[in-house]
């Protein structure tokens, strides 16, 4: 009785382990900007370079290249809300095995995704816990151009809510408009 007692528990498929968070690379959507500069420079990478949105001061756009694990150049570039990153994307030109390298590896971390065909372009694509990342790639007659896209949910629909918010409030004014009354002594 004991023996069947032990063998009881939930099996691995009754409870499958938790998939590993969303990312490529090394890099996830979530991070703050310092830690992407610091896993660039884990990677041997170009530190980051970065501007404001001069419409939104909450909103950077940065820019870095660096190679791959087999040597090749990725282009990284992603957009950050107040220092958080919300979509980063690594691209580029690639070969036949550079991209069979990239699909493997993504459907060996997150399992098989079906192909989605659009026009010449073709994607994969895999959500999880308001995260999301698609392999996205075209091939030319001369080469293929391809990218893997991580995009935070949570922090774009927070930042979105905070820009309503800041754009349904009226500006803030310490003097009161000519010809106004209201609030003067009298």
């Amino acid at each position: 009785m004991l023996g069947l007692l032990a063998g009881a528990g939930p099996s691995r498929a009754q409870h499958p382990s938790p998939a590993p968070p969303l990312e490529f690379l090394g890099f996830r959507p979530g991070l703050t900007v310092a830690q992407v500069d610091s896993q660039l420079q884990r990677a041997a990478g170009d530190p980051l370079r970065c501007q404001r949105s001069t419409a939104d001061r909450s909103v950077s756009e940065c820019r870095a290249s660096l190679f791959d694990a087999g040597g090749r150049p990725v282009n990284l570039w992603l957009s950050a809300m107040d220092g958080r990153v919300g979509v980063l994307t690594l691209s580029g030109a690639v070969t036949g095995p550079q991209l069979a390298d990239w699909r493997g590896e993504l459907e060996q971390s997150y399992g098989p995704s079906e192909t989605r065909v659009q026009g010449v372009q073709r994607m994969l694509q895999w959500i999880q816990a308001h995260r999301m990342l698609r392999l996205t790639w075209r091939a030319d007659r001369d080469s293929t151009v391809a990218s893997v896209s991580l995009v935070d949910g949570k922090i774009l629909d927070d930042w979105g809510k905070s820009a309503r918010r800041r754009r349904a409030r009226p500006p803030a004014s310490s003097h009161p408009a000519p010809g106004d009354s209201a609030g003067s002594a009298r």
